[in-house]
């Protein structure tokens, strides 16, 4: 509001809650004309400074304030284009380099995927981690696609489903205005946008704030109640792939789950997903 940031309370009720066009532009220091401008699309190449003094009136936080820059860049460059074709995803193996890096996380669970969620490898734990994914045929699992759509995602997080899918919207979103041309990535979101009504939503809220580091607890079908901590890795050279992985202290009780997710064969009984080698794209790396 006006008052936050040192500004007076113009007149007249106001509709919606934040600033007023005007008030935006005097704290950038740019004109009410300028301003409008841009935000019609009439003028595509802000001056760094610009952009810098909006960021700061609009008070972006880190990651806000760089996908501002490079949404400016891009605009700059004409990288909205419109009524261009969506072509189709590339679905490329792994380099040898990862698959023997996933090998030497095991136990933990991990897995890589690219910028729109396609799992490319994963280790036997980090498959098995998600109920009815290694259901889906290996060239048509997409972690945000089972977040989505998949029951077994909802049973997994009971209290925090949303907030799980919230960070792959996020990314989705700020991918979407940064680099709307990567193959797939239209028509993953448009189906996800009919098909899910949840991600519809979120994905109206621009959000472009996503999570690298963590815990999450997961209500397993097979192994109960647990929580790991998580990390995501970019792996660099590898056209935006991100290594994800779990991890637990040894010796405590969540390690040990993380010990019989990776094992080779379900529990008797379990009904657990029997395809639990490592995988990735067309192929399989079998364990010695």
């Amino acid at each position: 509001m006006p008052e936050d940031v040192g500004l007076a309370v113009g007149p007249g009720p106001r509709r919606t809650p934040g600033l007023r066009r005007e008030e935006i532009a005097t704290l950038a220091g740019v004109s009410i004309d300028y301003y409008t401008r841009l935000e019609r699309g009439k003028e595509t190449r802000p001056s760094p400074s610009v952009v810098e003094a909006l960021a700061s009136a609009l008070r972006l936080g880190d990651t806000e304030r760089a996908y501002f820059r490079d949404l400016a860049a891009c605009t700059a460059r004409g990288g909205h284009r419109t009524g261009q074709p969506d072509r189709a995803p590339q679905h490329p193996a792994v380099d040898r380099g990862v698959e023997l890096l996933l090998q030497t996380l095991r136990p933990n669970p991990a897995h890589v995927v690219n910028r729109t969620y396609e799992l490319l490898a994963a280790t036997p734990g980090g498959l098995r981690l998600l109920p009815g994914m290694a259901d889906i045929e290996p060239e048509e699992r997409n972690v945000v696609r089972w977040l989505a759509l998949h029951p077994g995602a909802r049973v997994l997080y009971p209290d925090d489903w949303e907030n799980q899918i919230r960070g792959c919207v996020a990314r989705l979103r700020a991918l979407a205005g940064t680099d709307p041309d990567i193959p797939g990535l239209g028509s993953l979101i448009a189906e996800l946008r009919d098909k899910s009504p949840d991600f519809a939503r979120l994905w109206e809220h621009y959000d472009v704030q996503g999570h690298t580091t963590g815990t999450k607890t997961f209500h397993h079908p097979e192994f109960g109640v647990f929580t790991l901590g998580f990390q995501a890795l970019d792996l660099d050279g590898s056209g935006g792939r991100r290594l994800i992985f779990y991890y637990a202290e040894p010796g405590t009780p969540a390690y040990d789950v993380m010990v019989l997710l990776d094992m080779d064969r379900p529990r008797t009984g379990t009904g657990a997903a029997t395809d639990t080698s490592m995988t990735r794209r067309h192929g399989s790396i079998t364990d010695a």
